[in-house]
């Protein structure tokens, strides 16, 4: 009598990339983001706060050390994506129907702990580069003694020192496109799917560089945000960051196909 052996359980399917989307489309995912902030109402809200908490602690960590600015963007941008799944929860039961209570939302972490803890690590790795990358701008091209946060503001402001304000957008922005590229779908597809961290990855790097125009259009759009959630004392990012959290979910359903249902055996 042969006994049969345990089959192992197939990995989800990597997903079908959506590719040439408007520029538009960024414009429709913000709407839908702002309809589904004005369903949720205080389970958004309460994301919302998590979001402007979360900055407040950020600039006190940092705020007598201005060569660790991209620290505090890197360090957003690290929290800024698990604080999200709630939000991503939020849409995803509204599309179905269900009850829009925030205590379910608050345990969906479960339902991917592997994906979600890799994804973190990762994130982690980069956060830590990009820290140091800060640190090797202002040593290199940064005249003068640490300055403070509000000097260092005045400085941005009036173009002075132009050779570091340069080097330090670049760095910035090449770290900062760097998650971008890789983070445009990944939780929501690692939270929907139960898809693996690696897969979830490429197939937003594969939505950016099929993409691009919708995708610049985009991180402007997640720019403008952040900075009206800053620029009012970071009160305003208890609006803007649910808004974008539900608008990422909107672009996860517009960027990547539906999953096929599996056809029932005979």
């Amino acid at each position: 009598m042969n006994a049969e052996s345990p089959q192992a359980p197939e990995s989800a399917p990597f997903p079908r990339v959506r590719s040439g989307l408007p520029a538009s489309a960024p414009i429709a995912w913000l709407g839908a983001g702002w309809s589904d902030f004005r369903a949720c109402g205080l389970a958004s809200a309460f994301y919302g706060a998590c979001f402007a908490l979360a900055g407040v602690l950020l600039l006190l960590a940092f705020r007598h050390a201005v060569q660790l600015v991209t620290a505090v963007t890197t360090g957003f941008m690290l929290v800024g994506p698990f604080i999200a799944l709630g939000l991503y929860e939020l849409s995803r039961r509204r599309e179905r129907g269900e009850p829009l209570a925030l205590a379910p939302t608050l345990i969906v972490w479960r339902r991917n702990v592997a994906g979600l803890g890799i994804y973190s690590l990762i994130l982690i790795v980069l956060y830590l580069v990009w820290a140091r990358a800060s640190l090797v701008v202002f040593a290199i091209f940064y005249q003068g003694g640490m300055p403070t946060i509000e000097s260092f503001a005045a400085e941005i402001t009036r173009f002075d020192n132009l050779e570091f304000l340069v080097a330090y957008f670049l760095v910035g922005s090449f770290f900062a496109t760097l998650v971008f590229a890789f983070s445009v779908v990944s939780i929501p597809l690692i939270l929907d799917r139960d898809q693996d961290t690696i897969t979830a990855m490429l197939a937003s790097f594969l939505a950016l560089v099929r993409n691009v125009p919708a995708m610049a259009v985009w991180a402007a759009l997640i720019v403008f945000l952040v900075a009206v959630g800053v620029a009012t004392g970071l009160v305003g990012l208890v609006v803007t960051m649910p808004m974008a959290g539900h608008a990422t979910w909107h672009a996860y359903r517009a960027l990547i196909e539906p999953q096929a249902e599996p056809v029932p055996a005979a």
